[in-house]
């Protein structure tokens, strides 16, 4: 056989990988903080391919037509679902159209389609989420070990009660008085239900980073905090937050902006390369500035 013969067969046989979606190869997740929850369910027993980078902003991020192409192509989807990941959705969508498997993990936690995205800021909803995960891979992916995954899931599932017992420990530690949030948007409504929190209000008073305020916005919030004795200011690791230190100067009132790795894994420090990490991150964060 020639060389250019068997070049040509070569390029109709990649054109037939790259149009077939077969039955799969390997599990893509969406957004960073699910990455990590299913590459600790799923260990060494199937590839895991995360598309969101560290410090990304979910409700933005984009993909490439290379990534877009491996969702098409995968054994399972993995996504947070409620809307969250406004920017890939569409591709979510057509893997799904492709009779790619996918699972909205968001959807089967809360159960509710116009609920909070954010619903890893709460760890018992996080727990719910492990199990969910370990079980549709378990059903989709094949050539792997199911014992394995569940021991993965039930040992990771562990790691999240132990976290929610320390926070609750030590958030216990901030008087009922001062439990306020101010966010920079709202994500931290789980979190707020689960430890016993108020939230004042968010600079962007939206779910989605997508949004923007209006001068009356920030008016309503400055006046909220000044009313409420407001301590902090929250904002996200993965946003600049001008609007935030121009919030907290209209209080006229020593407000402190404070960062927090609330929807997105980080490279920066302290640590947020895990979503343990950055729970307990975000958990000493929040209580050195309340107490």
């Amino acid at each position: 056989m020639s060389r250019v013969v068997a070049a040509l067969l070569a390029i109709v046989v990649l054109a037939g990988c790259a149009t077939g979606t077969g039955n799969g190869a390997g599990i893509v997740v969406t957004t960073n903080i699910l990455g990590d929850i299913t590459r600790n369910i799923v260990g060494d027993q199937a590839e895991v391919t995360v598309l969101m980078k560290p410090d990304s902003d979910p409700h933005s991020f984009g993909i490439s037509a290379q990534q877009a192409a491996r969702l098409e192509h995968a054994a399972l989807v993995v996504y947070n679902g409620l809307g969250l990941e406004e920017g890939v959705l569409r591709n979510v969508r057509a893997a799904r159209d492709a009779a790619v498997p996918t699972l909205a993990v968001g959807d089967g936690v809360i159960g509710d389609a116009d609920a909070d995205p954010h619903f890893w800021t709460d760890p018992r909803q996080v727990a719910k989420a492990v199990d969910l995960i370990a079980e549709r891979v378990i059903a989709e992916v094949d050539g792997i070990d199911a014992a394995r995954v569940r021991a993965n899931a039930a040992a990771y599932r562990g790691r999240v009660a132990e976290l929610d017992t320390w926070m609750a420990t030590q958030i216990a530690a901030i008087p009922a008085g001062n439990r306020k949030l101010v966010t920079n948007h709202h994500v931290f409504g789980y979190f707020a239900k689960r430890y016993g929190f108020d939230v004042v209000g968010a600079v962007i008073p939206s779910g989605t980073t997508l949004a923007s305020p209006s001068a009356s916005d920030l008016k309503s919030l400055a006046d909220a905090i000044r009313r409420t004795k407001v301590k902090a200011i929250f904002a996200d690791s993965s946003h600049p937050d001008r609007l935030a230190q121009v919030l907290a100067s209209e209080t006229r009132l020593d407000v402190r902006v404070v960062t927090l790795f609330s929807e997105s894994l980080s490279r920066r420090e302290p640590g947020a390369a895990t979503y343990l990490d950055m729970m307990r991150t975000n958990t000493t964060a929040i209580v050195t500035s309340l107490q």
